[in-house]
């Protein structure tokens, strides 16, 4: 290791990214698992990015999860260090509360969070603004994006405000089924946006929180998209084009959503990533380069779906949903990176994929509504 290589790798390892050792010139063991090689390019690139995960979890243990919101001492040195090794600066960790009662699960999870976030300031930075966003490059926290896979909890408009207020930054407008806002991707009928949802996408841009898309059908997302006076989000999905499931999004939404400045996170859930039995991480960066050649490389990101660890937290076996051969949870980051340089991506390019396209489209919708006030 010549004196610029050692430099850099003291450097990379004071952020946390750098985890193992250097084993060949040029190439990183990074989790010391023997079975992980990245390029000296890519670790670097993952150092000096602000990656951003659209919709990465911190754990699929809600048990875990709930303890730590319960109890924010039991969150601890190793459980941050797991998490910065990742190479992921912003998590998004959204849920769709699924209860019966959305509002009343929705204010509960929003109070875990925040006793989360503000008793554990020394490991996570709450993610409000866009200057937030610069705070996390500067500080080296990790820094937390609260947000909701449906918005079922907006009883009436004015909901999106008080739920603003509480630190809510991104909703959903639907989960897979229909609501009152509009139409989930599994519904036969597609009668797209509500009145109701089209006063919510108005009232959201007012507030300035970003509107998502993700599960929605074809029709209430390319309506959400026309309405819309900020740019949407499709945090977590995968290509139609590639994949003739309906949770992936058509080329005709792709379009929409990049013609408004939006931008969609690609995930490595199974069922999206390859129609065959097996699904692998060349498969997982053809819809990036989908989305790329079709709209442009301004409009993809990251929206993994999944946690560091994906296994099951009873039995700590694999999750079969998450099997993508080539693609570790734990290091997805740099898998990504090291696919993206494989396949000639520029250093810029692969900055804004993975996580500079977020940054700005979300300096633009919470900027707005910022310069307001």
């Amino acid at each position: 290791m010549n004196r610029r290589e050692f430099l850099r790798a003291g450097l990379l390892a004071g952020t946390g990214v750098l985890a193992g050792p250097m084993i060949n010139r040029g190439r990183y063991d990074l989790f010391a698992d023997g079975r992980s090689e990245h390029s000296s390019r890519t670790v670097e690139l993952v150092g000096r990015s602000m990656v951003i995960d659209m919709l990465g979890l911190l754990t699929l243990d809600w048990s875990r999860l709930y303890a730590w919101q319960r109890d924010p001492s039991l969150f601890g040195g190793s459980d941050l260090q797991k998490l910065r090794a990742s190479g992921v600066r912003v998590f998004h960790p959204a849920v769709d509360p699924d209860d019966p009662n959305p509002y009343q699960a929705a204010l509960g999870w929003m109070e875990g969070w925040n006793r989360l976030l503000d008793r554990r300031a020394d490991s996570f930075l709450r993610i409000a603004s866009a200057r937030d966003l610069e705070q996390v490059r500067k500080e080296g926290r990790l820094g937390i994006v609260v947000g909701f896979q449906s918005s079922d909890h907006f009883r009436s408009v004015d909901d999106v405000a008080r739920f603003y207020a509480l630190g809510q930054r991104v909703s959903q407008l639907t989960y897979n089924s229909r609501d009152r806002l509009g139409c989930g991707c599994f519904e036969e009928r597609d009668t797209g946006l509500t009145e109701f949802g089209a006063q919510v996408v108005a009232a959201m841009n007012r507030a300035g929180m970003a509107v998502d898309v993700s599960h929605c059908s074809e029709r209430t997302s390319l309506d959400a998209i026309a309405l819309s006076a900020r740019p949407v989000l499709v945090t977590h999905s995968n290509c139609r084009a590639l994949v003739a499931h309906p949770r992936c999004k058509s080329d005709a939404v792709l379009r929409a959503l990049a013609a408004r400045g939006g931008v969609m996170g690609i995930t490595a859930v199974a069922a999206f990533v390859s129609p065959r039995r097996t699904a692998t991480v060349e498969d997982l960066l053809n819809h990036f380069d989908h989305v790329a050649r079709t709209v442009g490389v301004e409009h993809v990101g990251i929206g993994s779906d999944v946690d560091l660890d994906a296994a099951d937290p009873a039995t700590g076996q694999p999750l079969a949903r998450y099997a993508v051969q080539g693609l570790a949870p734990a290091r997805r980051v740099f898998d990504l990176a090291e696919g993206l340089v494989r396949r000639g991506y520029s250093d810029h390019a692969i900055e804004l994929i993975l996580g500079g396209n977020f940054q700005r489209v979300l300096g633009e919708i919470w900027g707005a509504a910022e310069a307001k006030t």
